[in-house]
């Protein structure tokens, strides 16, 4: 039995609302981590009462961001294919993936309130697929099999760390920040360290 046309706006708008909030506190406390409740709802585009009705304090805003940048990775994951083509293909387009979460990552990167959650304490399963990319690539040539999974997954991430900070830092445009993540880490993973 499907449910009445009301329920189902209001639970869509609901959606919707809670991801406008959530999108409006990733651009405002990656400006300024100390921005109050008040600027992410005038960001969002809604008022206060609102936006303490989906988050009644700062510390539940700020496990659901966890949540819902957990959320955004998995789906940047999921767009890089990790089962086609050769693992250092597949690591590329990852790289390129996590690339335009930036605002986002830095975010989680620069706020330990937005990490705390249990789930940021643990491999997720973007985490442990990410170890079997390099693994696969071990096995496939086109990763050096002496590069620990771990390492090369910890070398990806403070690449892009690196490429994010590059354009904000130094004003370099993003495709080639970019361009410059990628090069490195096709380098760093190559076989041989060619």
């Amino acid at each position: 039995m499907s449910q009445p046309r009301s329920v189902v706006d209001e639970s869509g708008s609901r959606a919707r609302t809670r991801r406008a909030i959530l999108d409006a506190a990733i651009a405002v406390l990656s400006r300024d981590q100390s921005a109050s409740l008040a600027e992410i709802a005038v960001e969002a585009s809604v008022g206060r009462t609102t936006l303490h009705r989906y988050f009644p304090e700062r510390s539940d805003l700020m496990a659901a961001l966890g949540s819902h940048i957990l959320d955004r990775v998995a789906g940047a994951t999921d767009q890089a294919r990790l089962t086609s083509g050769t693992a250092i293909e597949a690591m590329e387009r990852v790289c390129r993936e996590y690339f335009e979460l930036g605002e986002t990552l830095l975010l989680a990167f620069n706020d330990p309130q937005v990490t705390a959650g249990q789930q940021w304490q643990q491999d997720t399963e973007c985490d442990l697929a990410l170890l079997d990319l390099v693994k696969r690539g071990h096995a496939d040539g086109t990763i050096d099999p002496a590069m620990d999974p771990r390492w090369a997954r910890e070398t990806l991430w403070c690449l892009l760390y690196a490429a994010w900070q590059h354009t904000t830092e130094n004003g370099v445009a993003r495709y080639d920040a970019l361009d410059l993540c990628v090069r490195t880490l096709r380098k760093a993973l190559a076989p041989g360290g060619r």
